[in-house]
């Protein structure tokens, strides 16, 4: 953490005067191009999906964090986060306080041999990506990914954790409003969880299909890649084509042959039309010895 010289703190600032310097600093950020996204939350909850209430309650389950979370929420609440960027290990954000400041959280990549043994434990047990993202699983996959020091979720060994702020406390509140402003996230884009700890959701999704369910009923073919996205309004590319999109060619209706029925020369002279006799021409010079029938 950072500090001012003689350990001086700033002065109170207003709110009115807060919200007119996050306005200044926000232009000046997408004056220069980059996109910002704020962290809204309407209402008290600052979650209200399967995972985004999830990471709020691992960040609440250690006591590395209690003394700090409760400022945290307030700033959270106040659309204090100004600006929240999740990426590949990594959370940036900027928080409006009597300054604007930098928060920076590094996480560590999920483990190699953590995420086999949850793929393992979970085989046979998702049905597609959409019930993964949305949450909607078994209490036993629930109880798997949310496992303290076990699961997805990262304990504080695992995050590093900076603020330009002179607190000199590691979790400072503006950690915490950014830390919950991850949760809040996760209500809109589950799958940036996956991102962050540097694994792949669809992973799990093949290791069910790879397995036959656990309850012997037969699981849905996973959903395409289209209709994943417009659920949730993101590019998602599956890499596999799921069993609905290939088909077994349809077989094609044979009809039997009728037998050929021969036909014989009499039944051709009777089926044939009667033709008329050709008109006889007559020589009918006079004196002709030959006169018509």
């Amino acid at each position: 953490m950072g500090w001012y010289s003689y350990g001086n703190w700033r002065p109170y600032v207003s709110v009115t005067e807060r919200r007119r310097q996050a306005a200044n600093k926000l232009a000046k950020i997408k004056k220069r191009g980059r996109e910002v996204s704020p962290v809204e939350i309407v209402g008290r909850k600052i979650a209200a999906t399967f995972w985004g209430i999830a990471w709020c309650k691992n960040l609440e389950s250690y006591s590395d964090y209690s003394n700090r979370l409760p400022r945290g929420r307030t700033y959270v609440r106040n659309r204090s986060v100004l600006d929240l960027q999740i990426e590949a290990g990594r959370v940036r954000s900027l928080v409006s306080g009597s300054y604007i400041y930098t928060v920076d959280i590094q996480m560590k990549p999920l483990e190699r041999k953590r995420w086999t043994d949850i793929k393992g434990q979970c085989a046979g047990k998702i049905d597609s990506l959409v019930e993964l993202l949305r949450g909607s699983l078994s209490k036993g996959v629930m109880e798997i990914v949310t496992r303290k020091g076990e699961g997805l979720f990262p304990a504080p060994p695992e995050i590093s954790l900076s603020c330009s702020c002179p607190d000199w406390a590691v979790m400072c509140k503006h950690v915490a409003a950014t830390l919950y402003g991850v949760g809040a996230r996760l209500d809109h884009e589950p799958e940036l969880l996956f991102t962050l700890r540097g694994v792949d959701p669809t992973e799990m999704v093949e290791a069910a299909v790879d397995r036959p369910p656990v309850d012997g009923k037969a699981r849905k073919g996973r959903l395409a890649a289209d209709e994943l996205s417009s659920v949730f309004g993101i590019d998602i590319d599956m890499g596999v084509a799921s069993a609905e999109d290939v088909k077994a060619p349809a077989k094609r209706e044979q009809t039997k042959k009728q037998p050929r029925t021969r036909t014989t020369k009499k039944e051709v002279k009777t089926k044939s039309t009667p033709r008329k006799p050709a008109a006889q021409k007559w020589a009918t010079r006079p004196g002709s010895r030959r006169s018509p029938p």
